[in-house]
């Protein structure tokens, strides 16, 4: 009997519907433990990207979402046309390079003294206290700071330079410190949750390298220098990635609540969020707001992919993807 080239077509369509559904019922638990957190992402991630199309709309409330008027990218005008354009993509992009670089040092530092650290019980209390400052809140964290650098009462103040004979510094007023105060401020938060990656990483390093190299003769600074930070080095390869995706991204709560949004260190405090956001509360225009966030989620992406790009091709087996 002869087959068509459509009946041997169908025949292999067939074949394959039944090895799907056979596929399908031998893995029918997994996909329905999977299934929970695809409905989570579905909602949680995806679903609001259907909210992307305000920041091309004027909104108005009583013509709703969908009814408001297109006005294609005048909302992104706010963003590049305004005179502070320059100071606030600066202050993102040099703060958050300054955050990656020294919160990745910190932090791979922090999680190689940990680990050499013998004495578990010890280890697990430096680590509880490292890992404290990320669960407090901006509001917390801007007080915290307060107490530091209140100009009349303020302990830096009044139990450091007071002593030393040297004049009381107005900290909210004096925009010059703010960098470096803002830098420290990020990294005593976040240093010792990111350091929890890295000794993560280092704790699946196999025992015997670090046995085979004691034999040979290697100091422990040896071991660390080329057995250890080697091994890490696929991991601070994504952890820099993935932050370098955010970089037009900004820790609000850091930019706003810790310098008591003072108006002079405006110029070395404001940041891209920041400006959103006041521009927000003074215009009400949340299509500006969305386009900020579309900006720079679209920014991110870019980024990224180049970076992954940069990365597979100096050294392939560190890529992303």
């Amino acid at each position: 009997m002869k087959y068509s080239r459509g009946d041997s077509k169908k025949m292999h369509n067939i074949s394959k519907w039944k090895s799907t559904r056979k596929q399908i019922k031998r893995y029918r638990m997994l996909y329905l433990l999977m299934f929970p957190g695809v409905i989570y992402l579905l909602i949680n991630n995806y679903l609001p990207m259907l909210g992307t199309i305000i920041a091309f709309k004027n909104i108005n409330y009583s013509k709703g979402i969908l009814g408001s008027d297109w006005v294609g990218f005048k909302n992104f005008e706010y963003l590049f046309t305004t005179s502070d354009a320059f100071i606030i993509t600066r202050n993102t992009l040099l703060y958050n390079t300054a955050f990656i670089i020294i919160n990745l040092i910190l932090a791979v530092a922090a999680a190689v003294m940990l680990n050499e650290i013998v004495g578990q019980r010890l280890r697990k209390i430096y680590q509880s206290t490292m890992l404290l400052p990320f669960f407090l809140s901006a509001v917390i964290v801007a007080y915290l700071v307060y107490s530091l650098l209140n100009p009349q009462y303020g302990f830096v103040n009044k139990f450091i330079l007071a002593p030393l004979g040297l004049n009381p510094i107005s900290w909210y007023m004096e925009q010059k410190y703010w960098p470096f105060i803002l830098i420290f401020v990020n990294a005593w938060k976040n240093v010792g949750y990111s350091s929890i990656i890295y000794i993560s990483a280092i704790a699946g390093i196999d025992s015997d390298i670090y046995e085979a190299a004691t034999i040979d003769g290697a100091t422990r600074w040896q071991q660390i220098w080329s057995i250890t930070l080697p091994m890490l080095k696929p991991t601070m390869i994504i952890i820099t990635m993935l932050a370098i995706g955010r970089i037009f991204y900004s820790d609000f709560g850091l930019f706003y609540q810790v310098p008591m949004n003072s108006g002079a260190l405006l110029p070395v405090t404001n940041v891209i969020d920041t400006y959103v956001y006041r521009g927000l509360m003074n215009l009400g225009n949340i299509g500006m707001s969305s386009a900020a966030g579309l900006y720079q989620s679209a920014v991110g992406f870019i980024l990224v992919l180049s970076s992954n790009l940069i990365v597979r091709k100096i050294s392939p087996d560190d890529a992303l993807f």
